[in-house]
């Protein structure tokens, strides 16, 4: 287990959240496309993992040592390259051409546009046996890197994600750590208009993934002590890979878009960028 986080560490890591959230909505209120919902919820997952978690050299992003990290949940690439940008793997100012045709920083990530990226993104579940595939590399090498990797709940209704998680299994894949982002609201399903409630994704994933033969962890994934934690509690992990069930909120930071399905992909308005933008630096 990790040592315990100082105060100055906690709000560090809450500091750059905030504005790693900040600039997801501004990025895609400029663009007019993108998403915000999964991006909020997965942002202080990212934080940790690339401020505090992964073994990595943003001046060097090709080293050859270095931990992996996919996000297969793809269409959240917003996310992903605010907190790369914050990192120190380009320049934030870059965050203004976010999907234009030429921008590096397209609507999914890709891997042959920008350092930093260690997989190309976007065709749900599919980024998980990529993350397999490294973390089995990684054995065969004898490399000592960790590959982790950011799935959805939506996502993880795809069959070929079970596909993957019973190959890991079966090659005894402890260098691979999953983190499934679980927000509990994917962008399709009941609208709750003819009073049915929109279901879970998917359901007990902990009892899911276990009865695969992972090692599963559940923790808030807006807590920083706690994500840190589970990272490093999967690390002491010997002979199967980890799964951590991170409980977090759709759209997480913004009153008007947590917990609502609409705001999966919706631009925001100006006056709604100024709200939240007010709303997330007002709580840090």
């Amino acid at each position: 287990m990790s040592a315990q986080l100082d105060f100055a560490e906690i709000e560090q890591l809450k500091q750059k959240a905030a504005e790693a959230r900040r600039l997801v909505i501004e990025t895609v209120h400029h663009a007019g496309a993108g998403h915000i919902g999964g991006p909020l919820s997965a942002i202080d997952m990212l934080v940790s993992l690339y401020f505090d978690v992964m073994n990595i050299n943003p001046s060097d992003p090709k080293w050859e040592d270095r931990d992996r990290f996919v996000l297969s949940k793809g269409h959240s690439a917003i996310a992903l390259y605010t907190v790369l940008a914050k990192r120190g793997y380009f320049g934030v100012e870059e965050l203004s051409t976010f999907d234009e045709i030429n921008s590096r920083l397209q609507a999914h990530p890709d891997m042959n546009l920008l350092p930093g990226l260690d997989m190309s993104s976007g065709s749900l579940g599919q980024g998980i046996s990529a993350a397999v595939g490294m973390a089995l590399g990684a054995k065969q090498l004898g490399k000592a890197f960790y590959t982790y990797c950011m799935i959805g709940d939506g996502e993880s209704q795809e069959g070929q994600v079970w596909e993957a998680a019973d190959i890991a299994v079966k090659y005894k894949l402890d260098n691979l750590i999953v983190l499934m982002d679980f927000n509990q609201l994917q962008q399709f399903g009941w609208d709750g208009t003819d009073g049915r409630e929109r279901e879970r994704p998917v359901i007990s994933p902990a009892e899911r993934f276990k009865a695969f033969g992972w090692h599963t962890i559940s923790a808030n994934g807006h807590d920083f002590q706690q994500i840190i934690d589970a990272c490093n509690e999967a690390k002491e992990v010997k002979g199967k890979p980890t799964m951590i069930i991170a409980e977090t909120i759709k759209g997480k930071g913004v009153s008007f878009m947590e917990n609502q399905y609409l705001w999966h992909s919706k631009i925001p308005t100006a006056e709604e960028l100024k709200i939240a933008s007010q709303e997330l630096m007002a709580g840090v």
